[in-house]
């Protein structure tokens, strides 16, 4: 029996959510949206924080934003999940610390795990769809920002902060984090003459541990981990809204490989960032910046303790704004940015050589808004430069040839308009083309990569990757209720492909990067109500569902390693100090796969949380929580994974968690 197209459940999801709500914490952002600073026109933006972030926090930042609209997990264990956006992951969404590049190796294996931990961040924000023109082609899929307050945002009167501790889950985890943020304020200890001192500091710290997790099959082989992290920064305010501050901040990761039942990898990466914002006059009225140096590194150990592979990068990123001044209906921003890594893998595993990536872009936006319309216009212009060094001196089994490199001059451009005929609508939509210069392990690797169970290779010739985009959204709200969608489509006249050639390399089958033309397609929906009252407690619906199809334009086959289409509602209540809510999550089965894959079940699982809010006085107060996952104990399977390690690792079965945050 042919299985039936997700697209024909739409209008039935789209009954399931129009009663629906958005779950809480979600809400329109500016700080990654819009660098206008006012609110994100017609981007669609998802911020996670507050207690709906708390509730979702996970060992991994993909897991963590795990079925918000139009966003998986590439889920490699429970260790190493990167955030997949409507379809496309890897070098095609952009991870930001703080708004500045957060390089890590995550883009190179699905095994190797983002540098970012969720459990000491104040929230997350994601744009969904192409956000090349601010961040660079890499954000064809989107852009997740993590935001911390590392460099303190604002002056700070006296000290502030939380402590969380969780303990339980799928992982029998113990976790424990503090945050600090300290300042003098009007009068106090930092103050002089009664004035607010200038300065604002920052400290946290956090610590996991967990062991190998349960799943409705038995125990994840080899998912143990353990992490640790930590973090000072300060940051000078002055007259008409300057700033200017810095970071200093350190991870650890030591994780099991699931595919690998003796191998494990151990993470460890430094940041130095710096921000700040200054008023100017005239024609420009800021200039912001953020800078970073970034060390990383993870070796990757073999059961005896030898390190089979080490892989190492040094990058440094900046990035400049400058917002023009308001003039009747217009205003915009001129930008630059500027990145170099250099990364190295050293070992018999290495399958890319050492590389250099240097990348330098101008992008300029500008908005006029007059009454009901808006209309936002941008381009953004690279320059980009990938060398190989080649195979090492004396090299042993050659592999990488001679040094090279490649230079490519991608173009992107956005034009965008938002419709508000009345206080309770909006309509938006958007199109685009954006141009991606190939990865190095797009254009060099040339080796077996275990994690894929594959013999990998590149392509020195690849042009850059090519899409368009189109998209429509509405937005409606009134009286508490509110109802999103999106409809996109995007067209990759070359999307660089890892595909399978059918011949196979020591004994591994051989896939190599090719451009193909491609399209991807998909719905998201959203929206939440409130219910009437029932015996004191007031209660709220909550919902979202998203699709997304995608398929190679010349032979009609799947594009790989799409999540199914997906539902979930909400029914949350709250009465005083206690709230609870239950969620049903249904993931539809996954029919359509690429070649050398697997097909996924559906699934239905439910989740219930239980929370008391406890005063502590003088403005503190404690949130403790109980929450019971997978009530059913439903065997499910991640459709994003890739088959190497979904069969290993299925989702977590049923368990039990507890957890005391105080707020102070």
């Amino acid at each position: 029996m042919k299985p039936a197209s997700p697209f024909r459940a739409a209008p039935w999801l789209a009954l399931l959510c129009l009663p629906a709500f958005a779950q809480q914490g979600l809400q329109t952002i500016t700080v990654t949206g819009n660098p206008l600073g006012r609110d994100v026109g017609t981007q669609p933006v998802t911020s996670l924080g507050g207690e709906a972030l708390a509730r979702r926090r996970a060992a991994s930042l993909g897991d963590t934003l795990d079925g918000l609209p139009g966003v998986a997990s590439s889920g490699f264990g429970p260790n190493a999940g990167r955030p997949v956006l409507r379809g496309l992951d890897g070098e095609r969404v952009r991870l930001l610390d703080n708004g500045g590049a957060a390089l890590d190796a995550s883009n190179l294996s699905f095994d190797h795990a983002p540098a970012l931990d969720p459990l000491v961040v104040d929230r997350i924000e994601l744009l969904r769809g192409p956000a090349a023109l601010l961040y660079g082609g890499n954000a064809t899929g989107g852009v997740v920002n993590v935001l911390d307050n590392r460099i303190p945002r604002s002056r700070s009167a006296g000290l502030a902060g939380r402590a969380e501790l969780r303990l339980g889950g799928a992982a029998s985890a113990r976790e424990a984090a503090l945050v600090l943020d300290g300042g003098g304020g009007a009068g106090g200890a930092g103050g002089a003459g009664g004035e607010a001192s200038p300065w604002a500091w920052h400290a946290d710290a956090m610590a996991r541990r967990q062991a190998d997790a349960r799943t409705p099959l038995g125990r994840t082989q080899n998912s143990a981990a353990q992490a640790s992290a930590g973090a000072v920064g300060a940051a000078w305010f002055g007259a008409g809204g300057a700033r200017l501050g810095a970071s200093l901040q350190t991870l650890q990761h030591d994780y099991g490989v699931t595919v690998e039942p003796d191998v494990s990898i151990r993470l460890q990466r430094q940041r130095l960032g710096l921000a700040g914002e200054w008023p100017l006059a005239g024609a420009f009225e800021q200039l912001s910046f953020t800078a970073g140096h970034t060390r990383y590194g993870h070796d990757e150990v073999e059961g005896d303790g030898k390190v089979g592979t080490r892989f190492a990068s040094r990058g440094r990123d900046l990035r400049l704004q400058l917002r023009q001044a308001r003039a009747g209906a217009w205003q915009g921003v001129l930008g630059l940015q500027a990145e170099a890594l250099r990364f190295s893998a050293l070992g018999e595993e290495a399958f890319v050589p050492a590389t250099r990536t240097r990348s330098q872009a101008l992008f300029a936006l500008q908005r006029w808004e007059q009454g009901a319309w808006l209309l936002e216009a941008g381009a953004r212009a690279e320059q980009v430069r990938v060398a190989s060094d080649g195979d090492a001196a004396g090299a042993a089994a050659p592999r990488f040839g001679a040094a090279q490199q490649r230079r490519f001059s991608p173009l992107s451009a956005s034009l965008g308009l938002r419709w508000t005929p009345a206080s309770a609508w909006a309509l938006t939509a958007s199109l685009g083309r954006t141009e991606r210069a190939p990865a190095y392990h797009e254009l060099y690797a040339n080796g077996p990569h275990l994690a894929t169970a594959a013999y990998e290779r590149g392509d020195t010739t690849l042009g850059t990757e090519r899409s368009a985009h189109a998209e429509l959204g509405l937005r409606w709200a009134s009286q508490g209720r509110e109802l999103k969608a999106q409809l996109f489509h995007t067209r990759f006249a070359r999307y660089l492909a890892l595909d399978a050639t059918g011949q196979a390399v020591d004994g591994l089958p051989e896939y190599a990067y090719r451009g193909v033309a491609a399209r991807l397609h998909g719905l998201e929906l959203e929206g939440h109500m409130p219910l009437p009252s029932l015996a004191g407690w007031q209660l709220g619906l909550q919902g979202t569902a998203d699709v997304v199809r995608g398929v190679q334009a010349d032979s009609g086959a799947p594009l790989p390693r799409l999540a199914p289409w997906r539902a979930s509602l909400l029914l949350a209540a709250q009465q005083g100090a206690w709230r609870w809510g239950l969620e049903v999550r249904h993931l539809g089965a996954q029919q359509r796969v690429a070649a050398f894959d697997t097909p996924t079940a559906a699934a239905t699982l439910a989740h219930l949380w239980l929370g008391w809010q406890q005063a502590l006085g003088d403005g503190r107060q404690a949130l403790w929580r109980l929450k019971l996952d997978n009530l059913g104990h439903a065997l499910a399977y991640n459709a994003a994974a890739v088959p190497t390690v979904r069969a290993l690792s299925p989702l977590a079965g049923r368990s039990l968690s507890a957890s005391v945050r105080v707020d102070f």
